[in-house]
């Protein structure tokens, strides 16, 4: 198997609006090369955006560990949180890739959104 060439595939399949597809062809190539951190970013965001947030955690937890600059990372993991309903573990990491990258405005807004309801209790 040429992983490159899979990779490439991977990521059609993901611009394509396939992110289950995209998954499938990522997963072989996360485990011949588990510290490629762009493959376990794609299928982190393949999983994410086919609602298979577990796996998404999972992946994104791993890029955080290998790499605790990694804002994306960071602010992804959040988000995956959030959905899974886990409010203030989200929060952690929403703040961390808020002040990392105190531009970004997605950030921001996550950060607050997930903020408000952390105090409100939801």
């Amino acid at each position: 198997m040429d992983l490159l060439t899979e990779y490439r595939r991977a990521n059609m399949f993901f611009e394509a609006g396939d992110p289950t597809g995209a998954a499938r062809l990522l997963e072989p190539i996360v485990e011949a090369e588990p510290g490629n951190a762009s493959v376990r970013q794609l299928l982190a965001r393949a999983y994410f955006a086919s609602a298979q947030l577990n796996r998404a955690e999972a992946q994104l937890r791993e890029l955080v560990d290998r790499d605790p600059s990694d804002h994306y990372a960071h602010h992804v993991l959040g988000r995956t949180l959030e959905r899974l309903n886990r409010h203030a573990d989200a929060l952690r990491h929403l703040r961390i890739a808020a002040a990392m990258h105190s531009g970004n405005d997605d950030y921001r807004v996550a950060l607050d959104r997930v903020q408000t309801r952390v105090e409100d209790g939801r």
